[in-house]
């Protein structure tokens, strides 16, 4: 495999579109020469377990729930979050009489101005049967060592098609093969053998491979936008990986999007989080309960009802056009609504929440028809708000300058709608799409004109000034220099020096042309 594997990502891993990809991609993979994995949630599990000895010890299920904590009062969520906040030296995380990781506030993981080494260590048994089948995501035991202080966690690979691309052996539609790359996405269990153990107040940490962003920044850029215009987002910082003492590479730290994330971004953060699931079908009625329940990710063992989210969805539904932007206020921070936007659409997130995906008649309960990913909705009880989250930003900055990649591009700019609102194909693999501001929810949002030109020259003159993001940029580049060349020298598949630094500097120019349109 070459260092540059492929200059195009597949990135669609929505069940409801697997099969409509693999309608379009078998050819054009036979004509451009690349392989995708298949997408986070739609795997085949691989039962060919001849390349190792015994099935080490594995885990039922695992999914992004936080249960045990979801019936906190609020003075306990609020202790918490002071807890936190009174942690005075970040440089040294305050010890009692356990670990420090057992009092460690998670600010010191995600402290923007260290780079932290983690250090995995797996029988050899256990990392083979890892790299024999990474599709299988399943957990093995293993032990983490960070700063000198070591716990039992569970290790397993994770990730979608645009993760894996290249660094499977068999066929990517189904994630099945070998790994094949030095790299691939972890996560990494800290609550283990106890279920109320933390690390650093959090129960999985995330590395992200970064294989296909030769910056090694976009993730850690795009979330720091996305939180500097008051979006509630992810933590994201770079890491060094060491798997059973051999430096695996650098990787981005990315925080889970759980319970605890919504406890600490929302005034009332024991509400329902659902993963990739939108308020309304295609069909134009509010999503029914048994895809919610499906997509849910926090109170899945509460006997949850869906009255809030479905209530926004109605009454989207029911407004004409005089009163929809009185229920968007309503029912969403539209100033946060729109910052999400605004940002989205500056680091061209193509492959997020604003790309509707046509095809694929096994998506449940919305007519096989067209579906964006790539994002989260927090319904909180107490305010009867409905937010939304920005995830895997991987893809982003990709077309800034123009479709560069021919899976993920949207032909719309912001509000724009395309062929009477009617699916049609687009990008370098002719992709069906939708336009986004077709939907009731996202279309209204757009109307909301001035407001969005506010909050984009404010983003202009703050967060995504030219000073401030190349100052990030050299700061974050300085911290990771070192860990980028020992990659290069330890493994054949990382990018030299040379390569890195051109990457870097044609995101600095592709920012510059972001901001000047």
């Amino acid at each position: 495999m070459e260092k540059r594997i492929v200059e195009w990502r597949c990135m669609i891993h929505d069940v409801g579109i697997k099969k409509f990809l693999c309608t379009f991609l078998i050819l054009s993979v036979a004509t451009f020469g690349a392989s995708c994995s298949s997408g986070e949630g739609t795997t085949q599990k691989n039962n060919d377990s001849s390349q190792v000895t015994e099935v080490p010890q594995q885990v039922q299920s695992d999914d992004n729930s936080d249960n045990s904590q979801q019936s906190s009062s609020q003075n306990e969520i609020n202790d918490r979050e002071g807890k936190g906040q009174n942690s005075q030296d970040q440089d040294e995380p305050e010890k009692d009489d356990g670990p420090r990781y057992s009092s460690g506030d998670s600010e010191y993981l995600f402290d923007q101005e260290k780079l932290h080494t983690f250090e995995l260590t797996l029988s050899d048994q256990n990392l083979a049967y890892l790299d024999s089948a990474p599709g299988l995501e399943e957990y093995v035991p293993g032990t983490l060592t960070f700063e000198g202080e070591s716990l039992p966690v569970g290790i397993r690979y994770k990730g979608s098609v645009g993760a894996w691309v290249g660094c499977l052996t068999g066929d990517f539609f189904e994630a099945e093969g070998e790994k094949s790359c030095t790299k691939l996405s972890m996560k990494v269990k800290t609550n283990w053998e106890d279920t109320d153990n933390t690390f650093y107040d959090v129960k999985k940490l995330q590395f992200h491979s970064q294989n296909l962003d030769p910056t090694k920044m976009h993730e850690r850029l795009g979330y720091w936008l996305f939180r500097e215009m008051g979006v509630p987002a992810p933590r994201s910082v770079h890491a060094r990986l060491i798997i059973n003492g051999e430096y695996n590479g650098i990787f981005a730290l990315t925080e889970q999007i759980d319970g605890r994330f919504t406890r600490e971004n929302f005034n009332d953060g024991t509400g329902n989080l659902y993963k990739e699931i939108w308020p309304i079908t295609n069909n134009g009625i509010p999503m029914p309960d048994r895809p919610l329940q499906e997509s849910l990710k926090t109170n899945e063992a509460e006997d949850p009802t869906f009255g809030i989210i479905q209530a926004f969805a109605q009454a989207v539904i029911n407004a004409n056009n005089e009163t929809r932007k009185d229920v968007m206020r309503q029912w969403m921070d539209i100033d946060q609504a729109l910052s999400y936007m605004v940002v989205d659409r500056a680091i061209a997130n193509d492959d997020g929440v604003l790309h509707f995906y046509c095809g694929g008649n096994d998506a449940i309960e919305i007519g096989g028809g067209c579906n964006s990913h790539n994002f989260y909705w927090y319904e909180d009880p107490s305010a009867e708000l409905v937010h939304l989250i920005p995830w895997d930003l991987d893809n982003a900055f990709d077309n800034i300058t123009g479709p560069a990649n021919p899976v993920t591009p949207i032909k719309d700019k912001w509000g724009e709608k395309t062929n009477d609102c009617k699916p049609f194909a687009y990008g370098g693999w002719g992709l069906t799409q939708l336009s986004a501001a077709c939907d009731p929810i996202i279309g209204t949002l757009a109307t909301f004109e001035q407001e969005y030109q506010e909050l984009r020259n404010g983003f202009l003159a703050g967060p995504f000034a030219k000073e401030t993001v190349e100052g990030l940029l050299n700061t974050w580049a300085g911290q990771i220099k070192d860990a980028v060349q020992e990659a290069d020298e330890a493994h054949n598949d990382q990018p030299s020096m040379s390569e890195w630094l051109r990457a870097i500097e044609k995101l600095k120019a592709d920012l510059e042309y972001a901001r000047n349109q």
